[in-house]
This record gives structure tokens, sequence and C-alpha cells, in this order.
């Protein structure tokens, strides 16, 4: 470790069943002897609580702690996160041990951060046992103020005869013979997501209960695959935010994903993170594992500190020889120091260590984009309009530009502060609250741009239609009408002609777009719809509203975006492009760090001027980045 670098290790995730060999008894021999070899060493320890693997003599003694699905079979124990979030017995089993590490641990110089649990709701992140429907009634009645009237209309239980006079009545959208109610299954997810939290910051309490100093965090997923929990509401009880982010090999442009994914959690964060786990090289639980290519760890990692991690961490130290993740890399891999793996482990130790000064700084940003995970659970519910679309894929699709052409972002909220903002982005909002929709559309009015992807504002927070016309909550701000909706099947495309690229075309929606005060950018060429608005802008109060009814192909969204940066006045972090060569800047008080990434295996050069961190050399007029390398210099202000 000391060869590598190492600075921090992460103990005891998954250590219950050692910590605890029987209940109430405690065995912590091993944990001493691995917090004092590290601390001998001059490595600091995330001491965890081992609450995500209850052992298997929890279970025989408390069977009614494991999970139910909604087709009511009870999963067995035998491997990881299976445990019913809403059991009083697991509640105090977990705390029992949380609060035995924080009094034994409490003051060890080893111990510079806690780490409670581990990826919360990854693969099991709701039961549907009669358990979790008492706990989900007791949610449903401090939202709702005990009041089945106010609960009924939420829901809109008049249809499908579903009125509830009872509290009993009320269960968690377990499997039936049809589609579940939209608002009854969004308050179960809002639900499930909050009883998660419930959990964590009891952990967290009892931490602080017995070290008030030590900083706790938990290792959140913010990636396309994990849609379980609201972040928004999870960050803010983290001390330090953290992340984990594995690539998918499927994925042709996974480095997209990455910025992305850092981005948000940074936005989420306020400022810097840390990486809690990513991967050396293949991880175990895709179709095909597939190792990295030479140079791409070394990317992945200095990416992730680019888009603003101050740490960066990895599943796992040694590869394990057992287990299910017998086939997931690590840092010492199977074949021990003689690998390329460990060599490039080594590199990397170096290169953090020669980046040191980044630590605290920050990234600005002049464009926002809103992300809601409200939304995306009411979007990808059943019988949507179009069941193809997804949240993650619609944001992507506008994201990719931006990252194309070296713009920063950040992510926000519907109803967050976007004074500081040029241009703020919906991609996707289909359910807005009128909060958030006024926060957004009094941006545009106050001399913002605002641009609005299709089937945004189309409910509410309990999933009801804004009557009236689409795009519901947006129309008035965006100057447009819509009456009916034409999506399109899979496969099937529209030509668009107008403003824009001359081979324009567009997939997945249409609709028949009136203007109101906007004026037509785009419009369908062919199709049932054809001379009807597919892009429009509008001047509302004294700032450019934009709707993008449609979805358009890549090159026509990039060409289109680029048009509303231009008019906007959004400035790239670097002005000369280079293909290939990710550019992002983070900002501290005493310095700026520009940090160039080659995705693209060519290189080239960039203009800069100050000090290379990496390898030390002075900077005038233009910087080299090697094929498939990083450079990072540290700007002359």
């Amino acid at each position: 470790m000391r060869e590598a670098g190492v600075t921090m290790v992460n103990v005891g995730i998954f250590s219950w069943a050692l910590l605890e060999p029987a209940e109430g008894q405690f065995d912590f021999s091993r944990t001493d002897r691995l917090l004092k070899l590290l601390h001998d060493n001059g490595i600091a320890a995330d001491l965890a609580t081992p609450t995500a693997a209850p052992p298997a003599w929890f279970f025989r003694a408390h069977p009614q702690a494991l999970p139910v699905d909604r087709d009511g079979r009870t999963l067995s124990y035998g491997s990881r996160q299976t445990f019913c979030p809403s059991s009083p017995a697991y509640r105090t089993a977990a705390l029992r041990i949380a609060r035995a590490l924080a009094e034994r641990y409490a003051d060890h110089p080893a111990v510079a951060m806690w780490h409670i649990h581990n990826e919360y709701g990854c693969h099991n992140a709701a039961c549907y046992c009669d358990t979790s429907a008492e706990a989900f009634r007791r949610w449903l009645q401090a939202k709702y103020g005990d009041d089945l009237d106010a609960l009924n209309h939420a829901w809109g239980t008049t249809f499908w005869s579903q009125w509830y006079y009872n509290w009993d009545e009320v269960l968690p959208p377990r499997a039936t013979g049809a589609d579940p109610n939209p608002a009854h299954l969004l308050d179960w997810r809002r639900f499930c997501s909050d009883e998660l939290l419930s959990l964590y910051t009891a952990e967290r309490d009892v931490l602080r209960a017995a070290d008030p100093s030590t900083p706790a965090t938990t290792n959140f997923m913010v990636n396309f695959s994990i849609e379980a929990l609201d972040y928004w509401r999870w960050a803010p009880e983290l001390d330090i935010v953290s992340n984990d982010h594995y690539l998918r090999s499927s994925d042709p442009e996974s480095e997209i994903d990455l910025a992305l994914s850092g981005d948000l959690v940074r936005s989420m964060a306020g400022g810097p993170w840390l990486l809690m786990e990513h991967s050396t090289g293949a991880v175990n639980w895709q179709p095909v594992n597939r190792a990295k290519r030479p140079g791409e760890m070394r990317r992945n990692a200095l990416a992730h500190v680019a888009h603003g991690a101050d740490g960066i961490a990895f599943f796992q130290w040694r590869a394990a020889k057992a287990g299910a993740e017998q086939w997931h890399s690590a840092m010492l891999p199977h074949a021990g120091t003689d690998s390329q793996i460990w060599r490039d482990v080594v590199q990397l130790g170096a290169d953090l260590k020669a980046l040191a000064e980044v630590r605290g700084s920050t990234t600005t940003a002049q464009v926002a984009v809103v992300w809601d995970w409200n939304a995306r659970w009411a979007m990808e519910q059943p019988s949507q309009p179009n069941g193809e679309l997804r949240f993650v894929d619609l944001v992507r699709d506008w994201y990719r530009p931006l990252w194309q052409a070296r713009v920063a972002v950040d992510f926000v909220r519907p109803d967050s502060d976007l004074s500081s903002y040029r241009l703020v982005l919906v991609p996707s909002l289909y359910l807005v609250d009128d909060t958030g929709a006024a926060n957004l559309a009094g941006f545009a009015e106050r001399g913002g741009t605002l641009t609005v992807g299709f089937h945004s504002g189309a409910v509410d927070e309990n999933c009801h239609v804004q009557l009236g016309g689409y795009p519901g909550a947006f129309r008035d701000v965006l100057g447009v009408h819509t009456d009916e909706l034409f999506p399109l099947l899979p496969g099937e495309t529209l030509s668009l002609t107008g403003a824009i690229p001359a081979d324009a075309t567009a997939t997945a929606w249409s609709e028949r777009v009136r203007l109101e005060g906007a004026e037509a950018v785009a419009s369908y060429a062919d199709g049932p719809l054809q001379g009807v608005p597919a892009v429009t802008r509008h001047s509302p109060g004294d700032g450019t509203a934009w709707y993008v009814a449609t979805r358009p192909d890549s090159e026509t969204l990039a060409a289109l975006l680029a048009r509303i940066c231009d008019e906007a006045g959004v400035e790239p972090v670097v002005a000369t492009p280079v293909k290939g060569i990710e550019a992002v800047r983070r900002t501290g008080p005493d310095a700026d760090y520009l940090f160039l990434i080659d995705h693209g295996g060519i290189g080239g050069e960039v203009p800069t001027d100050g000090v290379e961190l990496l390898t030390g050399k002075d900077v005038s007029g233009w910087v080299t980045v090697p094929a498939g390398g990083v450079a990072v210099v540290r700007e002359t202000r």
C-alpha cells in the first residue's frame, strides 16, 4: 500500500458475521490488528458499519426481517442487501453493531471517516411485506396529515374504484392484474427512498453520539443503473458526499457517462466529493466483463478528479480468490505485483500525489441541467404515450454535445437558485410542482435562457395531468400550445426543416404545436404534422425560452444547442477545440487547474500557460496532451 501511495482504506464493510458471531457477542480482534497495522504505516481508515450484509444467525433468529418482493415471495439470505428496510429487528441489530463499533473506535487515531452501510438501494430498494405496509401507511399519514380524503384526492382513487375508506386498506403497490395507480406508485418510490434514508441517519446519529468530530458518509451510486434513491434529499445528510461509479462495457462512450455522473455528484455535494469505488479493470456483474484498455484506468481516475473528486478509491484492494466477486478486478490482482494493473496503480498513486494542490478547488459553470428523481420515477411508469423513453437517455442526449463542446455543466433541482447561470436546460421534466415551474419560468422572464424538452411539465407532483393543453406547466413561458401528442413507433423517423442542418431528422416524439407568441425555428417536413413547429423560440419578459418538441438526431441537437449556447453567451472551457480531448477546469482560491484528457487516442496541443503538474514542466503558449494521456496545468492568472 505504501508503494502504491495509498492514504486511506475502507475497513469492514461486509464483516458483520465476523464482528458479531452471535447476537450481542462481539469480536473486534481482527479490526484491532488491521487498524494498528494501517496506523503504524501512516494509512488512515474509513471504518464501516457492516449493516449491508446481516449474518445468517440474524435471519435464523428473525426470519420476519427477510424481504418480500412485489409478487409475495420471501427472499432468502445468502448474499448482500437482503433485509426488510422497515424491519424493527433489523434496525435494532444494525444500531447495536454501529454503537459497539463507535464506542470502541471513536478515539482510534487511524479512523479518519465513518462509512455507513454500503450502496443503499442496490439490489434491495423495497420490501412489500406487511411490516413495510404498516411503515408505508405511517409515512402517508405524516404526509397527508392523517387525512384519507387528501390521499384519495392526491392519488385520484375514484378511478378503477380505488377509493380508500380505512388506512388499513392502503397497501404497497404489490403485483396486481393491471397497471398500478401512478400516484400510488410514485409515493411508494418516495417512501422507499425515505425509509432507507432513515436507516442511514439512525446509524449516523449513533456514531455521532460517540464520535461527534469524525465525518460520516455512505457511497451513492449515481449512474444510469441505480434509480431507487432521491439523492437530492440524501446529500445534505452526509458530511462528505461519496459515489461509486462503474463503466458499462457495452457503452462506446463511457467517458461521457463518467463525466455526467461526476458533474451530478459535484452538484449534489456543492463542491468536491469522494470517489469511493471504481475499478482498475473488469467488473464481475456484466454479461461480458471487459478489461480496461491501456491507459483507460488512469484516464478514468483523473477524469473523476477533473469533475470534482478530491479522493480516488477502488473496490477492491486485493482480488478475492473466492466469493461472488472473485472475478472483480482489484488494485492488487490475482497475478500479484508482476502485472500491468499493479504498475498502473503505482503510477496513479504518483499522479495523485502530484495533484495534491488541486484538492478543495471546484468548477464554475454557466449552464445548468435540471435533474429530478421524482420526474424520472413518474415518466418511467407504465402506460406512457411512449414507453420506450428513459429519463437518463434524454438527459444524456443533451449532455453529450455540451461535453463535446467543452462546456462546463452543473446539475440543479427545479427549485434551485438559478441566478448564477446564463442557460438552464430541461431535457426531461415530465413531473414538476408549481414552485419548480414558477422558478424555471421566472429565470427566463428575468433575462436567462431556458430550453425545455418534450413531454415536460405534463403532470404535477401527484401525477395529475396539467389540464388545458401541453406542455402543461410550461405553456405560457414557452409561448406554445399543444392539443395532441403524436409519439413515434420504434425505428420511425421524421424529417425536420428550418434553421437547422439540411438533413435533420427526429425520432420518438412529435406533437401538434400551435404558436402563442413563440416563433418557429424548425418544423416537421413530413408525416401527419407536416409544417407544424417542432422547435420554437419565445421571448418572455427579458429572456428567451426554447421548446424542443421532438427528439432530434445527435448532430441536429448538437447544432441547436450550439446556437442556444452562443445566443446565451455561454463560453467553453477552452476556445480552441482539439478533437477527442476533454477539457475541464477546477478553480481554487489561488489557482485554476485545466484538466485535458485524451479519449480519442490521438493527442494534441491545447493553448494555455502555467505548469503541467504531472510532469512538473513549465508550459508557455501550448501544452501537449499525449495520445491516450492526460495533462493537468496550473494556469497562470
